[in-house]
């Protein structure tokens, strides 16, 4: 269509997204970000080890039900891909959780994912092909890393004038996540091979919420525990990151490891579905996650805080 999304969603509008967090980013807090490994393994581990094992063990019960068994296998591409470049940072952000660990894990997660998802497609379904990895490898170098790069550099220059005028760094990126949506819904609805029975679509809509609801649930159980060591900001960004799996680098995968498969647009429904859930899920549930980590941050503070000695 006019919009062009293979150009100004794949490239620009990813850049657009990391270009704003470089800005918005002060260095110090990336830099500690990276030091952070115990949330990254938790994240990487959950994301491309724990998640698609998971899915493939639920799928086993779900093969004797009359579901369409393109769409299941779908599912479990789904479970495969890696996090996502964009959606997790953003509301991360909304929040006000671990911002520059979400663009780490985001951005570290999208090059594994280069190499592991192809092996986990090949080890859960069966599908091998040569997957081009330079080119991908390079996408992702020039629409994450140098975006993220240059605006940190620009941010030294102008620090001053962004912490006087505080631009809505925040309201811009959800402006560039609306477009993604938007295109992806065309994209889905636009194509004329989809042969979908509306039982098996109903049910696969609700599989994917009841998946995304229990997964969160459950990372944010783990990094809860009374022996974390993860603050509440570190939380926010671990149920995103970990639940959260990436369309911009989904669907090309898919065209690439299941070419010329006459069922790969059945395959593609569950990620075109996920993908916009993830966003809409997490968008509502941004003000309930935003009330709990304001109040779990004070009641922390308060048990933190030298008691007054008392008055005999």
């Amino acid at each position: 269509g006019p919009l062009k999304p293979e150009i100004t969603i794949t490239y620009i509008a990813v850049s657009a997204i990391f270009f704003n967090s470089g800005l918005s980013l002060k260095t110090e807090e990336l830099t500690s970000a990276l030091m952070h490994v115990k949330l990254h393994l938790f994240v990487q581990i959950f994301t491309l080890v724990f998640f698609p094992t998971a899915i493939w063990v639920f799928l086993q019960l779900l093969s004797i039900t009359p579901i369409n068994e393109w769409l299941l296998k779908g599912l479990q591409t789904v479970g495969c891909m890696p996090p996502p470049v964009s959606s997790a940072v953003i509301l991360t952000k909304a929040v006000g959780g671990n911002e520059a660990a979400a663009i780490f894990n985001s951005a570290f997660g999208s090059f594994l994912g280069i190499v592991i998802t192809p092996l986990l497609l090949l080890l859960f379904l069966g599908s091998s092909s040569s997957v081009p990895f330079t080119s991908i490898f390079s996408q992702l170098f020039m629409t994450v890393v140098v975006p993220l790069i240059i605006g940190q550099i620009v941010r030294r220059y102008i620090k001053d004038w962004l912490e006087r005028k505080k631009p809505p760094f925040g309201a811009i990126s959800s402006c560039v996540l609306l477009m993604i949506i938007y295109t992806t819904f065309c994209d889905t609805f636009a194509n004329p091979n989809i042969d979908l029975d509306k039982f098996s679509l109903i049910i696969i809509v609700f599989i994917i919420f009841s998946i995304q609801m229990s997964f969160m649930f459950l990372t944010f159980l783990f990094s809860t525990r009374n022996n974390s060591t993860f603050t509440p900001a570190d939380t926010v960004a671990i149920v995103f990151c970990s639940t959260h799996k990436s369309l911009t680098l989904g669907i090309p995968m898919l065209k690439i490891v299941f070419a010329g498969y006459e069922h790969l647009s059945l395959i593609s429904v569950p990620l075109l579905i996920y993908h916009p859930a993830q966003i809409l899920l997490g968008s509502l549930l941004v003000p309930t996650i935003k009330s709990w980590m304001v109040s779990r941050q004070k009641a922390l503070k308060l048990t933190r805080q030298p008691k007054a000695p008392v008055k005999v």
